[in-house]
């Protein structure tokens, strides 16, 4: 009998949770950036391990609640923690133990739960072991501690070894050929999110979100229709950018990446517009995907 069951990649801002799902899963699917927050909704990656299936869940980081887009991301990841078989905490090995600490405290239910301590190769083996130790006060806790580099690529089998572990026997949830859950149109939004994040400085990329307006899948060339809402007025010339500047790099870096997502051509056609408000709007967050 097979195994198959759902490990949740839990973890503070920025700790680097897509980057993992991504190196896992050897394709890209889950939005990237050096900006904390990017991750604003739960996606799943669908992970073959030997006989066993894996659905990874990504979350957004755990953090304080502010306007209403953010109580629905920490809601989405205080639901993965709900939902899943085991929890897999994210903890770089450079940062202080207090993010674990405030995890044990704040969020974890009775989920069981695997440290991964990422980003090895940048400390030496010293640094490393007194880190390990410091976890290991907490060893009653957690189940695993698994250090990881996805630069030095260390770790990935010990990490889906330990996950199957605590998985029940069950057919597979998923066709084992798909790589996620997610729909085209939800993958396309986040891929022109992550051009944002990386071409656009300051806190316009947090107060912008992407509507896909219109997909044309006839033909050799993909075509998409998508808009860019901003929150201010101002904003607008900093995402368009002077002569188009702006909006023509996101575009471009996109595009590029869906193509090489759906292997084939793509034509998308991105315009914006000013919502004001909208990360505090509970209708038109609904109308982003962003549903409580």
């Amino acid at each position: 009998m097979t195994k198959a069951g759902f490990a949740a990649l839990i973890g503070r801002p920025n700790a680097g949770k897509s980057t993992l799902m991504n190196w896992i899963l050897g394709e890209k699917v889950a939005l990237v950036s050096q900006k904390a927050n990017a991750t604003r909704r739960r996606s799943n990656a669908i992970v073959m391990h030997k006989d066993d299936q894996i659905i990874f869940i990504d979350t957004p980081g755990l953090h304080e609640k502010e306007k209403l887009i953010n109580q629905f991301m920490l809601e989405e990841a205080l639901k993965a923690i709900g939902d899943c078989d085991i929890v897999v905490y994210l903890a770089p090995v450079t940062d202080t133990i207090e993010h674990y600490e405030k995890f044990l405290r704040l969020y974890q239910s009775d989920r069981k739960h695997i440290i991964v301590l990422s980003k090895i190769d940048q400390v030496s083996q010293e640094k490393l072991l007194k880190r390990i130790s410091q976890y290991n006060r907490f060893a009653e806790r957690f189940e695993a501690l698994i250090p990881l580099s996805v630069t030095k690529n260390v770790g990935k089998e010990d990490l889906l070894d330990n996950i199957v572990k605590y998985l029940d026997e069950s057919p597979y949830l998923y066709d084992p050929d798909e790589l996620t859950t997610e729909m085209l149109r939800d993958l396309y939004k986040e891929f022109i999110r992550e051009a944002i994040f990386d071409n656009i400085s300051d806190e316009v990329p947090y107060e912008s979100d992407v509507l896909i307006d219109k997909i044309d899948e006839d033909g050799p060339v993909e075509h998409i229709r998508a808009t860019i809402v901003i929150e201010k007025e101002s904003q607008k010339g900093i995402i368009i950018g002077k002569g188009g500047s702006a909006i023509k790099r996101i575009g471009r870096d996109s595009r590029l990446k869906i193509e090489q997502l759906i292997d084939k051509k793509v034509y998308l056609d991105l315009f914006v517009s000013v919502k004001k408000g909208w990360t505090n709007d509970k209708e038109f967050l609904a109308d982003l995907g962003y549903k409580q």
